[in-house]
Protein backbone atom coordinates (compact mmCIF):
# COMPACT_ATOMS: atom_id res chain seq x y z
CA UNK A 1 0.00 0.00 0.00
CA UNK A 2 1.48 3.35 -1.27
CA UNK A 3 2.66 5.50 2.22
CA UNK A 4 1.37 8.62 0.41
CA UNK A 5 -2.28 7.17 0.58
CA UNK A 6 -2.01 5.91 3.68
CA UNK A 7 -0.89 9.24 5.08
CA UNK A 8 -3.42 11.37 2.91
CA UNK A 9 -6.99 9.32 4.29
CA UNK A 10 -5.35 9.48 7.88
CA UNK A 11 -4.67 13.22 7.50
CA UNK A 12 -8.31 13.34 5.99
CA UNK A 13 -9.66 11.46 9.01
CA UNK A 14 -7.88 13.39 11.92
CA UNK A 15 -9.21 16.80 9.89
CA UNK A 16 -12.30 15.04 10.44
CA UNK A 17 -12.46 13.77 14.47
CA UNK A 18 -11.04 17.69 14.89
CA UNK A 19 -14.17 19.11 13.25
CA UNK A 20 -16.52 16.59 14.52
CA UNK A 21 -15.69 17.90 18.10
CA UNK A 22 -16.96 21.11 16.71
CA UNK A 23 -20.19 20.19 15.14
CA UNK A 24 -20.72 18.13 18.63
CA UNK A 25 -20.55 21.30 20.82
CA UNK A 26 -23.27 23.12 18.34
CA UNK A 27 -26.64 23.44 20.04
CA UNK A 28 -30.11 22.77 18.47
CA UNK A 29 -30.77 26.02 16.67
CA UNK A 30 -27.15 26.13 15.32
CA UNK A 31 -27.50 22.52 13.55
CA UNK A 32 -30.82 23.07 12.30
CA UNK A 33 -29.84 26.72 10.58
CA UNK A 34 -26.62 24.94 9.24
CA UNK A 35 -29.36 21.97 7.28
CA UNK A 36 -31.52 24.13 6.33
CA UNK A 37 -29.03 26.50 4.49
CA UNK A 38 -27.46 22.73 2.66
CA UNK A 39 -30.66 22.06 1.58
CA UNK A 40 -30.60 25.32 -0.10
CA UNK A 41 -27.13 25.38 -1.11
CA UNK A 42 -28.21 22.02 -3.14
CA UNK A 43 -31.24 23.44 -4.59
CA UNK A 44 -29.31 26.21 -5.56
CA UNK A 45 -26.62 24.13 -7.35
CA UNK A 46 -28.96 21.69 -8.81
CA UNK A 47 -28.22 22.45 -12.38
CA UNK A 48 -24.33 21.68 -11.71
CA UNK A 49 -25.40 18.51 -9.47
CA UNK A 50 -27.40 17.73 -12.44
CA UNK A 51 -24.64 17.78 -14.85
CA UNK A 52 -22.10 16.14 -13.34
CA UNK A 53 -24.38 12.96 -12.67
CA UNK A 54 -24.86 12.85 -16.52
CA UNK A 55 -21.46 12.40 -16.63
CA UNK A 56 -22.11 9.68 -14.73
CA UNK A 57 -24.68 8.18 -16.36
CA UNK A 58 -22.72 8.19 -19.60
CA UNK A 59 -19.82 6.54 -18.06
CA UNK A 60 -21.88 3.59 -16.28
CA UNK A 61 -23.66 2.91 -19.24
CA UNK A 62 -20.53 2.83 -21.41
CA UNK A 63 -19.21 0.06 -18.76
CA UNK A 64 -22.42 -2.10 -19.11
CA UNK A 65 -23.77 -0.92 -15.44
CA UNK A 66 -27.80 -1.30 -16.12
CA UNK A 67 -30.75 -2.41 -13.48
CA UNK A 68 -30.94 -1.78 -10.57
CA UNK A 69 -27.43 -0.32 -9.87
CA UNK A 70 -28.31 2.26 -12.39
CA UNK A 71 -31.40 3.40 -11.22
CA UNK A 72 -29.92 4.13 -7.99
CA UNK A 73 -27.15 6.14 -9.65
CA UNK A 74 -29.66 8.14 -11.45
CA UNK A 75 -30.42 11.81 -10.46
CA UNK A 76 -33.33 14.19 -12.02
CA UNK A 77 -35.16 17.40 -10.94
CA UNK A 78 -37.47 15.35 -8.66
CA UNK A 79 -34.84 13.21 -7.00
CA UNK A 80 -32.33 16.36 -6.35
CA UNK A 81 -35.75 18.16 -4.65
CA UNK A 82 -36.89 15.18 -2.60
CA UNK A 83 -32.79 15.20 -1.01
CA UNK A 84 -32.99 18.66 -0.45
CA UNK A 85 -36.55 18.06 1.27
CA UNK A 86 -34.92 14.97 2.98
CA UNK A 87 -32.21 17.51 4.70
CA UNK A 88 -35.54 19.82 5.56
CA UNK A 89 -37.03 16.97 7.38
CA UNK A 90 -33.93 15.78 9.27
CA UNK A 91 -33.49 19.68 10.20
CA UNK A 92 -36.55 19.59 12.18
CA UNK A 93 -36.51 16.42 14.13
CA UNK A 94 -35.40 15.86 17.74
CA UNK A 95 -32.68 16.46 18.46
CA UNK A 96 -31.03 13.81 20.22
CA UNK A 97 -27.86 14.71 21.38
CA UNK A 98 -28.12 15.34 25.43
CA UNK A 99 -31.55 13.67 25.64
CA UNK A 100 -31.64 12.23 28.61
CA UNK A 101 -33.22 8.53 28.75
CA UNK A 102 -33.16 7.64 32.50
CA UNK A 103 -32.44 9.39 35.84
CA UNK A 104 -32.11 7.82 39.34
CA UNK A 105 -30.87 8.82 42.57
CA UNK A 106 -29.35 6.07 44.71
CA UNK A 107 -29.28 5.56 47.91
CA UNK A 108 -26.31 7.34 48.23
CA UNK A 109 -27.59 10.44 47.13
CA UNK A 110 -25.65 10.28 43.57
CA UNK A 111 -27.31 11.64 40.69
CA UNK A 112 -27.27 9.08 38.01
CA UNK A 113 -27.87 10.37 34.50
CA UNK A 114 -27.99 7.97 30.88
CA UNK A 115 -27.30 10.85 28.38
CA UNK A 116 -27.48 10.53 24.39
CA UNK A 117 -23.85 11.87 23.07
CA UNK A 118 -22.70 11.81 19.58
CA UNK A 119 -20.67 8.65 18.27
CA UNK A 120 -17.91 10.65 16.68
CA UNK A 121 -16.45 10.29 12.83
CA UNK A 122 -18.41 7.97 10.90
CA UNK A 123 -17.30 6.24 7.95
CA UNK A 124 -19.98 5.68 5.11
CA UNK A 125 -18.93 3.38 2.22
CA UNK A 126 -21.60 3.13 -0.32
CA UNK A 127 -22.08 2.82 -4.21
CA UNK A 128 -24.06 4.60 -6.57
CA UNK A 129 -25.73 6.43 -4.61
CA UNK A 130 -25.21 9.96 -4.64
CA UNK A 131 -28.32 10.75 -2.49
CA UNK A 132 -26.36 8.87 0.59
CA UNK A 133 -23.96 11.60 0.44
CA UNK A 134 -26.28 14.00 1.55
CA UNK A 135 -28.47 12.15 3.58
CA UNK A 136 -25.33 10.99 5.50
CA UNK A 137 -24.61 14.36 6.30
CA UNK A 138 -27.15 15.63 7.52
CA UNK A 139 -27.74 12.53 9.68
CA UNK A 140 -24.38 12.76 11.27
CA UNK A 141 -24.58 16.45 11.55
CA UNK A 142 -27.99 16.40 13.37
CA UNK A 143 -25.92 13.88 15.83
CA UNK A 144 -23.26 15.82 16.17
CA UNK A 145 -20.67 13.66 14.53
CA UNK A 146 -18.30 14.13 11.52
CA UNK A 147 -18.56 11.75 8.49
CA UNK A 148 -16.23 10.04 5.95
CA UNK A 149 -17.84 9.63 2.88
CA UNK A 150 -16.75 6.89 0.50
CA UNK A 151 -18.60 6.91 -2.58
CA UNK A 152 -18.44 4.33 -5.69
CA UNK A 153 -16.47 5.40 -8.37
CA UNK A 154 -19.23 5.30 -10.25
CA UNK A 155 -21.00 8.31 -8.60
CA UNK A 156 -17.65 9.85 -8.29
CA UNK A 157 -19.32 13.19 -10.28
CA UNK A 158 -22.10 13.08 -8.78
CA UNK A 159 -20.92 12.92 -5.00
CA UNK A 160 -18.09 15.59 -5.38
CA UNK A 161 -20.89 17.88 -6.92
CA UNK A 162 -22.78 17.36 -3.83
CA UNK A 163 -20.66 17.92 -1.46
CA UNK A 164 -19.26 21.13 -2.81
CA UNK A 165 -23.11 22.41 -2.36
CA UNK A 166 -22.97 20.91 1.11
CA UNK A 167 -19.66 22.54 2.02
CA UNK A 168 -20.85 26.30 0.90
CA UNK A 169 -23.48 25.86 3.79
CA UNK A 170 -20.57 24.75 6.21
CA UNK A 171 -18.08 27.37 5.34
CA UNK A 172 -21.03 29.99 5.71
CA UNK A 173 -22.08 28.84 9.13
CA UNK A 174 -18.18 28.88 10.57
CA UNK A 175 -18.06 24.89 10.37
CA UNK A 176 -15.23 23.53 8.86
CA UNK A 177 -15.69 21.18 5.62
CA UNK A 178 -13.63 18.37 6.83
CA UNK A 179 -16.79 17.71 8.96
CA UNK A 180 -18.29 16.41 5.26
CA UNK A 181 -15.36 14.64 3.79
CA UNK A 182 -15.27 13.17 0.60
CA UNK A 183 -12.80 10.64 -0.38
CA UNK A 184 -12.30 11.15 -3.88
CA UNK A 185 -9.60 8.34 -4.21
CA UNK A 186 -11.86 5.46 -5.21
CA UNK A 187 -9.16 2.37 -5.18
CA UNK A 188 -10.11 -0.51 -3.01
CA UNK A 189 -6.80 0.25 -0.99
CA UNK A 190 -7.49 3.65 0.31
CA UNK A 191 -11.09 1.91 1.86
CA UNK A 192 -9.19 -1.15 3.32
CA UNK A 193 -6.59 1.67 4.92
CA UNK A 194 -10.16 3.76 6.11
CA UNK A 195 -11.06 1.19 7.88
CA UNK A 196 -8.33 0.37 10.09
CA UNK A 197 -8.10 3.40 11.38
CA UNK A 198 -9.30 2.28 15.19
CA UNK A 199 -8.17 4.91 16.63
CA UNK A 200 -9.90 7.45 14.76
CA UNK A 201 -13.13 6.17 12.77
CA UNK A 202 -15.54 4.85 15.46
CA UNK A 203 -18.14 3.57 13.33
CA UNK A 204 -18.02 2.36 9.30
CA UNK A 205 -21.35 1.94 7.65
CA UNK A 206 -21.51 -0.12 4.44
CA UNK A 207 -24.44 0.61 1.79
CA UNK A 208 -24.96 -1.13 -1.00
CA UNK A 209 -24.92 -4.81 -2.80
CA UNK A 210 -23.83 -7.53 -0.24
CA UNK A 211 -20.50 -7.86 -2.30
CA UNK A 212 -19.91 -4.64 -0.69
CA UNK A 213 -20.65 -4.82 2.23
CA UNK A 214 -19.41 -8.89 3.08
CA UNK A 215 -15.60 -6.71 1.83
CA UNK A 216 -16.23 -4.33 4.39
CA UNK A 217 -16.88 -6.81 6.95
CA UNK A 218 -13.94 -9.19 6.19
CA UNK A 219 -11.64 -6.18 5.97
CA UNK A 220 -12.53 -3.10 8.65
CA UNK A 221 -10.91 -3.17 12.07
CA UNK A 222 -13.36 -1.09 13.44
CA UNK A 223 -17.07 -1.41 14.45
CA UNK A 224 -19.29 -2.17 11.21
CA UNK A 225 -23.17 -1.63 10.54
CA UNK A 226 -24.32 -4.29 8.14
CA UNK A 227 -27.19 -5.85 6.66
CA UNK A 228 -25.82 -7.77 3.34
CA UNK A 229 -29.27 -8.22 1.33
CA UNK A 230 -33.49 -7.39 1.93
CA UNK A 231 -35.37 -10.99 1.03
CA UNK A 232 -38.32 -9.72 2.32
CA UNK A 233 -41.59 -11.88 2.49
CA UNK A 234 -45.15 -10.94 2.12
CA UNK A 235 -47.27 -14.01 3.47
CA UNK A 236 -50.78 -14.05 2.75
CA UNK A 237 -52.84 -15.61 5.51
CA UNK A 238 -56.00 -17.80 4.79
CA UNK A 239 -57.94 -14.89 6.43
CA UNK A 240 -56.27 -12.44 4.39
CA UNK A 241 -58.73 -9.37 2.85
CA UNK A 242 -57.75 -10.37 -0.79
CA UNK A 243 -58.03 -6.58 -2.50
CA UNK A 244 -55.73 -5.43 0.51
CA UNK A 245 -52.62 -8.12 -0.52
CA UNK A 246 -52.98 -7.43 -3.47
CA UNK A 247 -52.35 -3.94 -3.09
CA UNK A 248 -49.25 -5.15 -1.32
CA UNK A 249 -47.66 -7.40 -3.61
CA UNK A 250 -48.02 -5.27 -6.13
CA UNK A 251 -46.74 -1.94 -3.65
CA UNK A 252 -44.48 -3.92 -2.46
CA UNK A 253 -42.64 -5.83 -5.57
CA UNK A 254 -43.44 -3.35 -8.69
CA UNK A 255 -43.07 0.07 -7.41
CA UNK A 256 -39.93 -0.31 -7.17
CA UNK A 257 -37.86 -3.40 -7.47
CA UNK A 258 -33.86 -2.80 -7.15
CA UNK A 259 -34.57 -1.74 -3.59
CA UNK A 260 -33.78 -3.81 -0.45
CA UNK A 261 -37.24 -3.31 0.91
CA UNK A 262 -38.88 -4.35 -2.24
CA UNK A 263 -40.88 -8.30 -1.92
CA UNK A 264 -38.34 -11.15 -3.06
CA UNK A 265 -41.05 -14.17 -2.36
CA UNK A 266 -44.81 -14.43 -1.63
CA UNK A 267 -46.23 -17.14 0.22
CA UNK A 268 -49.79 -18.23 0.08
CA UNK A 269 -51.56 -19.82 2.83
CA UNK A 270 -53.26 -23.04 0.70
CA UNK A 271 -56.86 -21.99 1.86
CA UNK A 272 -56.73 -19.22 0.24
CA UNK A 273 -54.07 -20.28 -2.82
CA UNK A 274 -57.62 -21.03 -5.66
CA UNK A 275 -58.61 -17.72 -5.24
CA UNK A 276 -55.78 -15.21 -4.16
CA UNK A 277 -53.12 -16.59 -6.58
CA UNK A 278 -54.59 -15.74 -10.03
CA UNK A 279 -55.54 -12.83 -9.51
CA UNK A 280 -51.94 -12.15 -8.13
CA UNK A 281 -50.40 -13.37 -11.60
CA UNK A 282 -52.54 -11.03 -13.63
CA UNK A 283 -51.97 -8.14 -11.63
CA UNK A 284 -47.88 -8.87 -11.67
CA UNK A 285 -48.20 -10.03 -15.66
CA UNK A 286 -49.44 -6.44 -16.24
CA UNK A 287 -46.23 -5.19 -14.71
CA UNK A 288 -44.04 -7.71 -16.58
CA UNK A 289 -42.86 -9.31 -13.24
CA UNK A 290 -42.03 -12.76 -13.57
CA UNK A 291 -43.13 -15.61 -11.49
CA UNK A 292 -41.22 -18.71 -10.04
CA UNK A 293 -43.33 -21.20 -8.28
CA UNK A 294 -43.28 -24.03 -6.03
CA UNK A 295 -44.94 -27.72 -7.75
CA UNK A 296 -48.18 -26.59 -6.02
CA UNK A 297 -48.35 -23.50 -7.59
CA UNK A 298 -47.26 -24.71 -10.72
CA UNK A 299 -50.35 -26.49 -10.47
CA UNK A 300 -52.52 -23.57 -10.01
CA UNK A 301 -50.32 -21.43 -12.69
CA UNK A 302 -48.57 -24.10 -14.85
CA UNK A 303 -47.01 -21.43 -16.91
CA UNK A 304 -44.86 -20.77 -14.33
CA UNK A 305 -41.32 -21.05 -14.48
CA UNK A 306 -39.88 -23.47 -11.26
CA UNK A 307 -38.88 -22.40 -8.10
CA UNK A 308 -35.77 -23.88 -6.56
CA UNK A 309 -33.53 -23.33 -3.12
CA UNK A 310 -31.38 -20.78 -4.99
CA UNK A 311 -34.82 -18.64 -6.55
CA UNK A 312 -35.75 -18.96 -2.37
CA UNK A 313 -32.65 -17.53 -1.31
CA UNK A 314 -32.33 -14.31 -3.69
CA UNK A 315 -32.46 -11.07 -3.58
CA UNK A 316 -33.44 -10.06 -7.59
CA UNK A 317 -33.40 -6.66 -7.02
CA UNK A 318 -35.35 -7.31 -9.99
CA UNK A 319 -39.02 -7.48 -11.94
CA UNK A 320 -38.92 -11.32 -10.37
CA UNK A 321 -40.93 -12.88 -7.69
CA UNK A 322 -40.79 -16.76 -5.66
CA UNK A 323 -44.07 -18.02 -4.76
CA UNK A 324 -45.03 -20.92 -2.15
CA UNK A 325 -48.03 -22.11 -1.02
CA UNK A 326 -47.86 -23.23 2.91
CA UNK A 327 -49.86 -25.71 4.53
CA UNK A 328 -50.29 -22.70 7.54
CA UNK A 329 -49.02 -20.20 9.81
CA UNK A 330 -46.04 -22.29 10.77
CA UNK A 331 -45.12 -23.58 7.51
CA UNK A 332 -45.01 -19.77 6.71
CA UNK A 333 -42.68 -18.99 9.36
CA UNK A 334 -40.48 -21.90 8.80
CA UNK A 335 -39.48 -21.02 5.55
CA UNK A 336 -39.04 -17.32 6.37
CA UNK A 337 -36.58 -18.42 9.23
CA UNK A 338 -34.48 -20.57 6.70
CA UNK A 339 -34.63 -18.23 3.66
CA UNK A 340 -35.17 -14.83 5.18
CA UNK A 341 -32.18 -11.79 6.07
CA UNK A 342 -34.14 -10.23 9.14
CA UNK A 343 -34.81 -6.99 7.06
CA UNK A 344 -38.35 -6.75 6.62
CA UNK A 345 -41.34 -9.47 6.46
CA UNK A 346 -44.84 -8.89 5.66
CA UNK A 347 -48.39 -10.74 6.45
CA UNK A 348 -52.13 -9.92 4.91
CA UNK A 349 -54.50 -11.02 8.23
CA UNK A 350 -57.66 -10.01 9.28
CA UNK A 351 -56.93 -12.29 12.55
CA UNK A 352 -55.61 -10.57 15.22
CA UNK A 353 -54.07 -13.88 16.76
CA UNK A 354 -52.21 -15.08 13.73
CA UNK A 355 -51.02 -11.20 13.38
CA UNK A 356 -49.94 -11.40 17.18
CA UNK A 357 -47.89 -14.54 16.78
CA UNK A 358 -46.65 -13.25 13.32
CA UNK A 359 -45.40 -10.37 14.88
CA UNK A 360 -43.71 -12.55 18.37
CA UNK A 361 -41.80 -15.48 16.23
CA UNK A 362 -40.30 -13.15 13.63
CA UNK A 363 -37.07 -11.76 14.44
CA UNK A 364 -36.34 -9.44 11.70
CA UNK A 365 -35.38 -5.56 11.74
CA UNK A 366 -39.05 -4.72 10.51
CA UNK A 367 -42.68 -6.32 10.74
CA UNK A 368 -45.37 -5.43 8.83
CA UNK A 369 -49.10 -6.29 9.61
CA UNK A 370 -51.15 -5.47 6.74
CA UNK A 371 -48.51 -2.81 5.37
CA UNK A 372 -46.24 -2.35 2.05
CA UNK A 373 -42.60 -3.71 2.97
CA UNK A 374 -41.53 -0.66 1.05
CA UNK A 375 -42.41 1.63 4.04
CA UNK A 376 -39.25 0.09 5.74
CA UNK A 377 -37.40 2.93 5.25
CA UNK A 378 -36.16 5.66 7.67
CA UNK A 379 -37.97 8.71 6.27
CA UNK A 380 -41.30 6.69 6.10
CA UNK A 381 -40.66 5.59 9.44
CA UNK A 382 -40.28 8.68 10.99
CA UNK A 383 -36.66 8.94 11.01
CA UNK A 384 -36.32 11.97 7.85
CA UNK A 385 -33.46 10.12 6.10
CA UNK A 386 -31.63 6.72 6.73
CA UNK A 387 -28.10 6.18 7.05
CA UNK A 388 -28.38 2.78 6.51
CA UNK A 389 -30.69 -0.31 7.91
CA UNK A 390 -29.24 -2.72 10.55
CA UNK A 391 -29.78 -6.19 11.06
CA UNK A 392 -26.62 -6.85 13.08
CA UNK A 393 -28.15 -6.19 16.40
CA UNK A 394 -25.58 -4.13 17.87
CA UNK A 395 -26.63 -0.69 19.36
CA UNK A 396 -29.20 -0.25 16.33
CA UNK A 397 -31.79 -2.78 14.73
CA UNK A 398 -33.63 -1.89 11.15
CA UNK A 399 -33.27 1.58 9.99
CA UNK A 400 -31.13 3.93 11.18
CA UNK A 401 -31.87 7.31 11.64
CA UNK A 402 -30.14 10.25 13.88
CA UNK A 403 -31.05 8.72 17.24
CA UNK A 404 -28.67 5.70 15.80
CA UNK A 405 -25.70 7.92 15.90
CA UNK A 406 -25.45 8.54 19.46
CA UNK A 407 -25.08 6.41 21.94
CA UNK A 408 -25.65 6.52 26.02
CA UNK A 409 -23.03 7.52 28.64
CA UNK A 410 -23.67 7.36 32.52
CA UNK A 411 -23.25 10.98 33.92
CA UNK A 412 -22.93 11.30 37.15
CA UNK A 413 -23.47 14.09 40.32
CA UNK A 414 -22.55 14.20 43.44
CA UNK A 415 -21.91 16.20 46.85
CA UNK A 416 -18.23 14.90 48.03
CA UNK A 417 -19.46 10.99 47.84
CA UNK A 418 -16.79 8.37 47.99
CA UNK A 419 -17.10 5.01 47.54
CA UNK A 420 -14.79 3.83 50.16
CA UNK A 421 -14.92 6.70 53.25
CA UNK A 422 -12.74 4.86 55.66
CA UNK A 423 -9.85 5.23 53.46
CA UNK A 424 -9.94 8.91 52.88
CA UNK A 425 -7.56 10.84 54.48
CA UNK A 426 -8.53 14.19 54.71
CA UNK A 427 -5.49 16.68 54.68
CA UNK A 428 -6.33 19.63 57.07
Amino acid sequence: MSTDRTDSIRTQALACRDAAQIVAELDTAAKRQLLLAMADALQAQSATVLEANAKDMHLAEAKGIQGALLDRLRLDPERVTAIAASLHEVANLPDPVGVVTRRETRPNGLSVERVRVPLGVIAMIYEARPNVTADAAALCLMAGNGVILRGGSEALHSNTAIAAALHTALQAHGVPAAALTLVTDPSRETMIELLQLTDIVDLAIPRGGEGLIRFVAEHARVPVIKHYKGVCHLYVDRAADIALALNLLVDGKASRPGVCNALETLLVHRDIATDFLPRAAAALGRRQVELRGCERTRMLLPTLKPADEADYAAEYLDLILAVRIVDDLESALAHIRRYGSDHTEVIATEDEDTARRFVRAIRSAVVMVNASSRFSDGGELGLGAEIGISTTRLHAYGPMGAEALTVERFVVRGAGQVRHPQSVVVQE
